[in-house]
């Protein structure tokens, strides 16, 4: 008589909250697993069959879903692959109600049965529910009350200032679970602050770090992007000089406790720091609110960006602007406008409000795009109020250009001949990648990445450098390039370049982005 009782595919889920003994042969996840495997074949004139497949997730919490094995198990029940989801314990699966409900919603869908081999339950009865919500609940509420007890410590240890963990600071080790000075490191700190002190700002400062090749602390870790050793940016470097833990103290919950470890610092000197960064933060923000910056958080550019106040001085003439905080380290991301004049986009947006009767400080924002200025003035009478003013970028001509076009900069010209030598040496295959060519030349590799931006310069500006008469100068060229010609000219920040030769001009480039 041929045996009709249908194949129940079983899989197998594992898991384990820490590393702690996953070493040893025998496992917890191959305990869980041999138990499973045991439960299946106690069932098999049920004709439950265990899958081949292996769902172990080790070191992993069961405080959310954000697990690989958990994920491609979810995957394979959506494609039918499973009937019979088999695991040690519920609190391995999860230990959150809120996912538990959602899980239990999928297997549904599915048709889909869960099984936990020491907890016997019928998820098809009422009964069944309750008791796996009851179970559910102990589990949560032992991860929450096992997270307490570790924040609790954690907090008393810092009070005691203990360290306790986390991202080791530049000038410090650890050992014996404690910070101890690297002293050569600890000089690195020290030049930092006295070289802040000496130069008062920030762009000064980044430059001679970036002339002494001194970069952020280097760190044995398996992630390359967390290795540290890369040149200091605006944000680290004021973590850094803000940073109490160089006067010997440790940090918890917003207050400051006299630390177990040695200071690398003199009050003093860290004191004087902070007093310089207050006083430039305050500049700063004096020069915004005296700017008159009209649409100062109102104004953005068309990928979302926020357009902020700037202005620059020339010949004692101030300049005010806006430009796209993209700009500042993100320049890919910046719109097709990344610029703009700031009386000239005043100017646009008030006379459209006051034509339409709307009060200036209604407008709620404003988008710059190279066709148009929309601005939107909010619900006005329950009706969405909104503006398109047509405009354009406004060419600027040769003279918005300081320099003589028959004066080269020397700088340009050796920097562009470098770039392209540099891209010559990496396509023959002379240098494996960008960081074997800047050991070879002895300079950082973020040098090397800056430079090869000239080498992919739209060649009519290439030649007009080459041959000396390129109304341009190096400081002109932004230090990060998108590849599209047309908006590397919109970001170079002029609407027109005039090319010269021998005799007179060669040819004049529109830098419309349109």
């Amino acid at each position: 008589m041929a045996n009709d009782t249908k194949v129940l595919r079983c899989a197998i889920y594992t898991r384990k909250s820490t590393e702690h003994g996953l070493e040893q042969e025998f496992n917890s996840l191959d305990a869980q697993r041999e138990a499973c495997e045991a439960y299946i074949k106690s069932q098999a004139f049920q004709g439950w069959k265990a899958l081949p497949q292996q769902y172990n997730d080790p070191a992993y919490s069961g405080g959310n879903l954000d697990r690989p094995a958990l994920k491609r198990l979810l995957a394979e029940v959506v494609v039918g692959k499973i009937d019979v989801i088999v695991v040690y314990k519920i609190d391995r699966l999860t230990r959150s109600l809120a996912d538990f409900a959602k899980l239990v919603e999928a297997f549904e869908a599915r048709s889909v049965s869960f099984v936990a081999v020491t907890q016997q339950f019928n998820t098809t009865t009422s009964m069944g529910r309750l008791t796996l919500n009851v179970l559910l609940s102990f589990a949560q509420f032992e991860r929450e009350l096992s997270a307490e007890r570790v924040r609790d410590k954690v907090a008393a240890s810092r009070r005691k200032g203990k360290w306790t963990g986390g991202t080791v600071p530049l000038g410090y080790g650890t050992k014996d679970k404690k910070l101890v000075i690297d002293k050569s490191e600890a000089e690195t700190v020290r030049t930092i602050f006295k070289l802040y002190l000496d130069l008062g700002s920030f762009s000064k400062l980044v430059a001679e770090l970036d002339r002494r090749k001194i970069v952020t602390k280097r760190r044995n870790t398996k992630v390359a992007k967390y290795r540290g050793g890369i040149p200091f940016t605006y944000g680290p470097l004021a973590h850094l000089l803000k940073n109490r833990i160089y006067v010997g103290e440790t940090h918890h919950g917003g207050k400051w406790f006299t630390g177990e470890h040695d200071a690398i610092l003199d009050q003093s000197t860290f004191d004087r720091v902070q007093e310089l960064l207050k006083s430039n933060t305050v500049k700063r923000r004096l020069k915004f609110s005296q700017s008159g910056a009209l649409l100062q958080g109102k104004l953005f550019d068309d990928n979302g960006n926020r357009m902020g106040p700037s202005f620059s001085s020339k010949n004692g003439v101030r300049y005010r602007f806006y430009v796209s905080t993209a700009m500042r380290g993100r320049p890919h991301k910046a719109g097709t406008v990344s610029r703009i004049s700031a009386p000239e986009v005043e100017n646009l947006v008030k006379a459209a409000a006051e034509e339409r009767g709307i009060p200036i400080d209604q407008i709620v924002k404003v988008t710059v795009s190279a066709a148009c200025i929309r601005v939107d003035a909010g619900n006005i009478k329950r009706k969405q109020r909104t503006i398109d003013i047509p405009w354009s970028p406004k060419p600027k001509g040769v003279a918005t250009i300081t320099r003589a076009p028959d004066h080269a900069d020397e700088k340009l010209v050796k920097s562009l001949v470098r770039a392209h030598a540099w891209l010559a040496d990496l396509t023959a295959g002379r240098y494996a990648c960008v960081e074997d060519l800047a050991a070879a030349a002895n300079i950082n590799p973020k040098v090397v990445r800056q430079g090869l931006r000239l080498a992919f310069l739209p060649p009519e500006l290439t030649m007009s450098v080459l041959n000396g008469k390129a109304t341009m100068a190096l400081k002109d060229i932004p230090k990060t390039l998108p590849l599209p010609w047309a908006v590397q000219r919109a970001m170079i920040g002029y609407s027109s370049i005039e090319c010269y030769g021998t005799s007179g001009p060669l040819m004049v480039i529109s830098l419309d982005p349109g």
